[in-house]
């Protein structure tokens, strides 16, 4: 048991005490370290998602830690680090100027044009480049002390320091990619670590052998070129497709199964909320109308564990800034804690 406090009550009132859920572990005990990343600067429609970190920690005490797949998964340790507040401040920095080379862009004028923007665009890629390596810097450090990770965002772009981190321990993994969206647009609107780029930046690291997408339903063209140009390296399961087959009679566990045979030993799950029905996040980034049911991912989930599978880490993405969503993402964490291995 990794808690540090015996007498904790499990079925108690959460107690608000700066951990997620209440949890009585503290970064040593823990062996799961949840790591916060606040950043949205290249966010492209809806705001707010830098603030899903907060709205998750907050809706978390109202989670009842009894869990159907692993009851007693609270007693691993869960330990959340603090909401860095500096990593915060340059989002909403660097978030301003990234506005003035979106709306630019949206009128059809060059950033050339006076005054140039492209030395902002300059900048705003270095403090991606920086984030990326400090969160590399903190998920390596607790690997090494032999712990697992999980990273909440924030935007989809958050997770890429951690991808590169988790390179350096397994020499094949892949992932599974839970999205409205294929997320393969090379630096869209000329950010490099776009919120819509970061499986495209993904499979640049050669450790990543698979990129199984799932629920797949606002992409470009550019985009599905290069799906299909990938040797199968990147396997897509959209969501009309999808809909077509349990329409048809094909049972949800077929799918699963279907969907799982493409994953290799060892698989990070990367969760983008907007992958599911917009009404159980509304408030995400990039909302569209479709999507799963949170169950029929939970269920996705629990098969890729029977198939033998090891859950090697994940992130929650894209949680708006709302009590709603908040809860929906607080139960996606708890899951997941509960089923990685």
């Amino acid at each position: 048991m990794s808690i540090h406090k015996p007498d904790y009550n499990p079925s108690g009132i959460g107690e608000i005490n700066g951990n997620i859920f209440g949890l009585p572990s503290d970064y040593e005990s823990a062996n799961l370290i949840i790591i916060a990343v606040p950043w949205e600067v290249t966010v492209s429609y809806g705001a707010g998602t830098a603030k899903g970190p907060q709205q998750i920690l907050d809706a978390s005490v109202q989670v009842d830690l009894f869990d159907l797949d692993r009851p007693d998964g609270w007693k691993q340790g869960i330990f959340m680090m603090e909401i860095p507040p500096d990593i915060f401040q340059k989002n909403e920095y660097y978030r301003t100027l990234a506005a003035k080379i979106i709306e630019r862009l949206a009128q059809g004028n060059p950033l050339t044009n006076t005054p140039d923007l492209t030395p902002v665009l300059t900048e705003i890629n270095q403090a991606g480049k920086e984030l990326n390596q400090w969160l590399f810097t903190q998920c390596q450090t607790a690997i090494n002390q032999g712990k697992k990770v999980a990273v909440i965002g924030g935007d989809h772009s958050v997770p890429l320091g951690y991808f590169q981190a988790l390179a350096t321990k397994y020499p094949n993994y892949g992932i599974l990619h839970i999205d409205a969206h294929a997320d393969l647009r090379d630096a869209y609107e000329g950010f490099e670590f776009s919120h819509a780029s970061i499986m495209f930046n993904a499979l640049k690291i050669p450790q990543i052998s698979k990129l199984v997408q799932v629920g797949l339903r606002d992409i470009s063209h550019e985009e599905v070129n290069i799906i299909g140009q990938s040797h199968r390296r990147i396997i897509p399961y959209y969501d009309p497709i999808i809909k077509q087959k349990l329409y048809a009679g094909n049972t949800w566990l077929d799918l699963c199964r279907e969907i799982i045979s493409h994953l290799p030993e060892q698989v990070y799950i990367s969760f983008d909320v907007d992958g599911l029905d917009p009404k159980l996040c509304p408030n995400t980034g990039t909302p569209v109308p479709g999507g799963l049911e949170l169950e029929q991912t939970f269920y996705l989930f629990r098969e890729l564990v029977r198939s033998g599978r090891q859950i090697i880490g994940f992130d929650v993405c894209e949680v708006g800034n709302a009590q709603w969503d908040g809860n929906v993402g607080a139960r996606i964490v708890y899951k997941l804690a509960n089923l990685i291995n």
